[in-house]
């Protein structure tokens, strides 16, 4: 399990439909450390055309043109990401940091230092 894969997991708790597919945000190192959950985005069919929208498609797995909403950050247990859809490249997975951080409000300058 790597930061950057897209699986699809069965009837998720928040989720009307009986399945959907979700995007491994967290850290390698928290991936790594044993905890039974990750963070994850979830990859919708329609847009919205927002800043914290993330297209994808095909060239990461997908069936079809997606977006992944990284207003919708969620927990998902690492137990029910078992149905591997694909991967993000490396520009893709910077596409989504920068969404992340429109998301949650993230200005440059609050990071500055780091």
């Amino acid at each position: 399990m790597r930061q950057g894969e897209l699986y699809r997991v069965k009837m998720p708790r928040d989720a009307v439909r009986s399945q959907r597919i979700y995007l491994i945000v967290s850290r390698q190192q928290f991936i790594d450390a044993g905890y039974s959950s990750v963070v994850c985005v979830p990859v919708y069919s329609n847009a919205h055309g927002i800043e914290s929208e993330v297209t994808v498609g095909p060239a990461e797995g997908l069936a079809h043109p997606s977006v992944l909403r990284c207003d919708e950050v969620t927990s998902v247990e690492k137990t029910r990401l078992v149905d591997y859809v694909g991967s993000l490249a490396a520009d893709a997975q910077l596409r989504v940091r920068r969404a992340l951080a429109t998301a949650l409000g993230i200005l440059p300058e609050d990071i500055a230092h780091l």
